[in-house]
């Protein structure tokens, strides 16, 4: 699974974000800034053998990537629960969902979501915001 990201020159350093993480980090050069977003990505994770990939794309677009679908579902639905400052209670009621646990699992990274699953989840945790999944292309490119 892989999530788009955005890099640019401001001034002297490099952003690197990651919009559907709400993440953002920087770097001196871009192939640090790459580095960064991985390292930010993997420590969002918390979980032993994870690790982030980052894609160079054209300009200024770039994936970040990993083949732990679930993990990194969870880190997604995690910062959009915060980022719209919901308990688990709440979301869960907004699935109609008896017990927060349901909605939990997948946050955890117990289970990977279907894609239909997911946009339901992502409607409840962010209900004004439209999300983009696109096809992306495997590419053999990752930084150092």
């Amino acid at each position: 699974m892989r999530l788009a990201g955005r890099i640019w020159r401001d001034g002297r350093t490099w952003l690197a974000e990651v919009p559907m993480l709400d993440a953002m980090t920087q770097g001196r050069t871009r192939t640090e800034a790459f580095r960064m977003v991985a390292d930010l990505v993997t420590t969002m994770a918390g979980k032993t053998g994870f690790e982030a990939r980052v894609y160079p794309g054209r300009k200024d677009q770039f994936e970040l990537g990993t083949p732990d679908a679930a993990a990194l579902v969870a880190i997604m639905l995690r910062r959009q629960r915060e980022k719209h400052g919901l308990s688990l209670s709440e979301v869960a009621r907004r699935l109609g969902a008896r017990s927060k646990t349901a909605y939990a699992r997948y946050e955890q990274g117990r289970s990977a979501p279907t894609i239909e699953k997911l946009f339901e989840l992502l409607a409840a945790v962010a209900p004004r915001e439209d999300f983009v999944l696109k096809e992306s292309p495997r590419g053999p490119y990752q930084a150092a």
